[in-house]
């Protein structure tokens, strides 16, 4: 089940000005400013990103592939920070701007289809299995944050075929492991589009200080998932799971 956060009166609050409105006023603005603090105190060091603009994107790349979705600097992970008053000075200094979270550090995404999200989340509910933080993006992702994988020893890291980057998910169609080098958007940023499918919001917001569940604990019900889901997009046998290395 899905539980309400500051994200809903946001939300409502963009909803009565539109969907290009802009800032929706001193309320919005400071639950936007919550929203960011939280993901920041639950450890997720935050950086600035691009936002929707007209029919495309607020960075002066011509025709940019991915609008609203990529950072502002190519220094992200310098920037990327969970300082509370450098991430309020970014959100009131850039109103319209939308904030990623660099993986890899202190934690790791896990990103599905929204479907086979759902499906893990009823597996993870009925076992009893702790989930922490889970967000909707674009309206067809889901999002869960882990514990990272990566070692302290940079000699000790290794490579994984399900790492990604943001700009290859029509390459990764199932499963995504979002760790070192990559970077997913937090709530409440905004998608291109009309409507909540156009804005990044918590299923289950992240608590600051708590644990992040291992990774590996959730692999398998999400490549499980995944194979179940692919399967019936496809119509072919979904007997086996989705391949976990």
């Amino acid at each position: 089940m899905e539980r309400e956060s500051r994200f809903s009166q946001w939300l409502r609050r963009r909803a009565r000005t539109g969907a290009g409105g802009g800032d929706a006023g001193a309320g919005g603005a400071a639950a936007r400013e919550d929203l960011l603090r939280d993901a920041a105190g639950a450890g997720f060091p935050l950086a600035p990103a691009a936002f929707p603009e007209g029919y495309g994107c607020s960075c002066v790349r011509i025709g940019c592939p991915t609008p609203g979705r990529h950072p502002v600097s190519f220094a992200w992970q310098t920037q990327a920070t969970t300082d509370q008053e450098q991430i309020a000075r970014w959100a009131q200094g850039q109103p319209q701007a939308n904030f990623i979270t660099a993986t890899g550090r202190t934690h790791d995404v896990l990103d599905v289809p929204v479907e086979a999200g759902r499906m893990a989340l009823e597996r993870f509910d009925a076992e009893g299995t702790a989930t922490g933080p889970v967000a909707l993006s674009d309206g067809d992702r889901m999002l869960f944050f882990t514990a990272t994988r990566t070692p302290d020893d940079e000699d000790e890291w290794w490579p994984c075929e399900l790492d990604c980057h943001p700009e290859t998910m029509d390459e990764h169609p199932g499963l995504r492991w979002h760790c070192r080098g990559s970077y997913v958007l937090v709530p409440p940023s905004r998608l291109p589009g009309d409507g909540p499918d156009a804005v990044v919001r918590w299923v289950r917001p992240p608590v600051p200080g708590a644990v992040l569940p291992e990774p590996l604990t959730l692999l398998e019900p999400l490549t499980d998932a995944c194979a179940v889901h692919a399967g019936g997009a496809t119509g072919q046998d979904a007997s086996a799971p989705w391949p976990a290395r």
